[in-house]
């Protein structure tokens, strides 16, 4: 086969039992699949010979209709929500057509599936030049993975040192609930790993040449399977663990051969980091191009399959309060590098089409809506949900992260994409110096940008002349008084002075005293409503302008 793709049945071997269930058709274990395609109910998505066709809004009633839709594009397999009732009719009807009709498992979810079948088409399979590592294809993972489960006869997960799954062998239904939860999110479950953590698993397995032995259930408090792992080294340093779910301790045997095991997957794991290295450089190249309003910016854009679309600049950040409490140490900018790979993994699954890549020490991530010709008015309202969608489920991991995202625009134009860009860097000066709100469209906070840039040109000038406001300030500091928050909390009230006075929490005598005192004293006629905004401006910018 040319391009990218996998058999059928081996995306079955990979996936049956957790994520998908067969319900009717024969499985040709020589059909590839080349393409995953969401069909909409009564969508009209184009096929192409080999696709698998994912039904988010059908069920049973609906297989006639997608079987001849199915069969016209030459598609490979039909996907429904299961459990599917299929009557002896419709079962026919699939066997008949050559197609195999799947059904997505209880509690599992489309995106969960449409990134694992990803994950298995991107690796090249049957090519005569195809690279191979320890006589598995480079790319192939989880070829690498079911081998190494074949031999332990025991489901195993491939994980990082933070977790994540990079392949999962077949069988995972054999194991717990934790695993199963495992798979499904690519990632060990929080309450899994804290409870390893306490535990001190991570230091017994980065410390042992040898696999070790956790008592899982006991340790987590849950009912399940125990582990064995083993870590993976390139020399001294640590690439990731092979997670073994079995009942009991590995005979020496089977030891030797998850030893030997490891040397294998240290091979594909130093692959993989180099090949992910390169992609992320790439990518983070082609959007700091495409951001940046050069002659370069067309072929960045189309490069990056983003042109002729209405799109919206997201940009993450750390907040400054966080950066300022992490100087000296690696942490803030670790922090930022483990939030931009998992901005761009949760966006490719809620939107696709988006790119995300840190740039210096913003991630940028360029969103685009769903269709060339769709209503972008609310697409960074969109955005905005997914980046709240994104910090909530990553909450734990990620505090003293901020988003910020501009307006729309039209790829086609660089000066406009390089606009929205704009617009998402002063939404994250906003919310890195106000730490209340985590994530706002530009729209949101334009008046806030505005003020501060506004401090900036006066700071430019040498800051504002000996004016009203510089007259109280200067009188408060030598007398001790408070007529600054006298006159500030007056104009924030609107001239309520009941309002204003118990917010000092002062009589209202005493208030209107003092603020009688502060127009005296600044040379300001309060009834004048120009010198009220002027001094309400003045005030604004300072307070936008203090950390």
């Amino acid at each position: 086969m040319n391009g990218h793709g996998a058999r059928l049945d081996s995306i079955l071997s990979n996936l049956g039992g957790t994520l998908l269930e067969e319900v009717a058709g024969h499985i040709d274990p020589a059909v590839v699949v080349t393409d995953v395609v969401i069909d909409e109910r009564h969508g009209d998505e184009p096929l192409r010979p080999g696709a698998v066709l994912l039904c988010a809004g059908a069920d049973a009633g609906d297989i006639p209709a997608l079987i001849e839709r199915a069969v016209a594009g030459g598609a490979a397999a039909v996907v429904l929500r299961g459990p599917l009732d299929v009557d002896e009719g419709a079962r026919t009807a699939v066997e008949n057509s050559g197609l195999v009709l799947l059904a997505l498992t209880r509690g599992a979810s489309w995106a969960q599936l449409v990134v694992l079948l990803r994950s298995l088409l991107s690796s090249s399979i049957g090519g005569a030049g195809e690279e191979l590592l320890a006589g598995f294809p480079a790319g192939d993972s989880f070829a690498l993975a079911n081998a190494i489960g074949a031999l332990l006869d025991a489901p195993i997960t491939i994980e990082d040192r933070d977790s994540q799954v990079l392949a999962f062998s077949g069988r995972q239904d054999e194991a717990d609930q934790t695993r199963i939860q495992t798979v499904l999110g690519r990632v060990v479950p929080q309450h899994a790993r804290h409870a390893q953590e306490r535990a001190g698993v991570f230091k017994r397995l980065y410390a042992s040449e040898k696999p070790i032995f956790v008592d899982t259930p006991l340790i987590e408090g849950v009912a399940g399977l125990p582990r064995v792992a083993m870590a993976v080294r390139a020399g001294d340093q640590v690439l990731g663990s092979i997670w073994v779910a079995v009942p009991g301790p590995l005979n020496s045997e089977k030891e030797q051969i998850l030893v030997d095991a490891a040397k294998v997957v240290a091979l594909h794991l130093l692959r993989h980091r180099v090949g992910v290295d390169v992609d992320r450089q790439v990518r983070a190249d082609l959007i700091a191009t495409a951001l940046a309003e050069g002659p370069a910016a067309p072929e960045a854009i189309e490069r990056l399959r983003l042109a002729r679309r209405p799109v919206t600049v997201m940009a993450m950040a750390v907040s400054e309060m966080t950066a300022t409490s992490a100087a000296g140490a690696p942490t803030s900018r670790q922090l930022l590098e483990r939030s931009a790979d998992a901005l761009a993994f949760h966006l490719s699954v809620v939107t696709p089409g988006s790119v995300a890549a840190l740039v210096g020490d913003v991630c940028y991530a360029i969103v685009p809506s769903s269709a060339p010709d769709a209503d972008t008015d609310d697409l960074p309202q969109k955005a905005q949900s997914a980046a709240r969608d994104f910090l909530r489920r990553a909450s734990d991991g990620l505090t003293g992260v901020v988003v910020g995202i501009g307006r729309t625009v039209d790829s086609a134009g660089p000066a406009d994409l390089a606009r929205s860009r704009h617009d998402a860097d002063r939404t994250l000066r906003v919310l890195r110096q106000r730490s209340r709100r985590r994530v706002a469209r530009y729209s949101e906070v334009q008046v806030d940008a505005l003020l501060l840039e506004l401090g900036d040109l006066l700071h430019k000038e040498g800051g504002l002349l000996d004016g009203p406001i510089q007259h109280l300030r200067t009188y408060d500091q030598e007398n001790g008084t408070t007529l600054v928050d006298t006159l500030t909390a007056w104009l924030d009230s609107l001239g309520n002075v009941l309002s204003a006075a118990t917010s000092l929490d002062v009589h209202p005598n005493t208030f209107r005293y003092r603020l009688r005192r502060a127009g005296e004293i600044a040379g300001m006629d309060l009834n004048d409503p120009e010198k009220r905004f002027a001094a309400m401006l003045e005030l604004r910018i300072l307070r936008a302008a203090s950390p």
